[in-house]
């Protein structure tokens, strides 16, 4: 793997985590940061021992968004190419054929929340603030969140989290389902390790044709189109290997 700059990245038992690591910065989001979870992406794709990808950010926030201070260097067409290109890797996350779970331990700002917002499971440390404050700085918000905010938890509280630029603690983020659960700060990485194992020892195949189908759901397919794929996943999966061990241990499990 190439060297990674602002990221850093490990895995161990079939979970990736990749960390944040601009923590003197609050893990402000910069263009080389993006770079790096581009790599770390093709990584975790091409490594079949690698279930279950977790993104968390080291020090005190998750990411607090955007490096302003690279921002401002920027020209209206550097900015146009550099939120084309991050907008690219948010589709990438948000379509990632494994699952992802963000363990947001600290602030969780305009990208940073936009990038908690794309991962499929979100757990967060109790004093945790997530929102996106870029309202109040003239901008408007990205990362599909207009749409995966509002798939969480409604229009109206999308709305209001949007129009005021106002951030959460992480029990009211769970409370209004914006987040899975939140634990105490110690135990975050415990919780998000021992939620990743769960679903590491799941059939990859099957969280893969499981998530595609989920992502259907959400876009304009027609009922009757994602019930002719679950049909077709459902085939696709019967041909993998392993199918009848599964079936067997699920078997047991049930007669425990």
């Amino acid at each position: 793997m190439e060297k990674l700059e602002c990221i850093i990245y490990e895995k161990n038992a079939g979970i990736a985590t990749i960390r944040l690591n601009r923590p003197k910065v609050l893990n402000a989001m910069n263009r080389q940061m993006w770079l790096d979870i581009e790599i770390a992406l093709d990584e975790v794709l091409k490594d079949a021992s690698v279930k279950v990808l977790i993104f968390t950010g080291e020090g005190r926030a998750f990411s607090t968004g955007v490096d302003l201070r690279e921002a401002k260097s920027r020209s209206l067409k550097d900015h146009r190419i550099y939120l084309e290109q991050y907008q690219e890797t948010f589709r990438r996350i948000i379509r990632f054929e494994k699952p992802t779970i963000a363990a947001i331990n600290g602030y969780a700002l305009g990208n940073g929340f936009e990038l908690a917002l794309a991962c499929d499971i979100r757990i967060a440390a109790e004093q945790a603030q997530m929102g996106s404050p870029e309202v109040k700085a003239s901008s408007s918000t990205a990362g599909g969140a207009l749409r995966l905010l509002q798939d969480l938890i409604g229009a109206g509280k999308a709305r209001e989290l949007l129009f005021t630029g106002e951030s959460v603690s992480g029990r009211e983020a769970e409370r209004i389902g914006l987040i899975n659960r939140t634990v105490a700060q110690e135990k975050l990485m415990d919780a998000a390790l021992k939620m990743a194992a769960q679903i590491a020892a799941n059939p990859a195949f099957s969280i893969k044709m499981i998530k595609r189908g989920l992502l259907m759901a959400r876009s304009e397919a027609s009922l009757e189109a994602l019930m002719d794929y679950e049909v077709e996943a459902r085939l696709a999966c019967l041909l993998t290997g392993g199918r009848q061990e599964s079936v067997r241990d699920f078997e047991q499990r049930k007669k425990k």
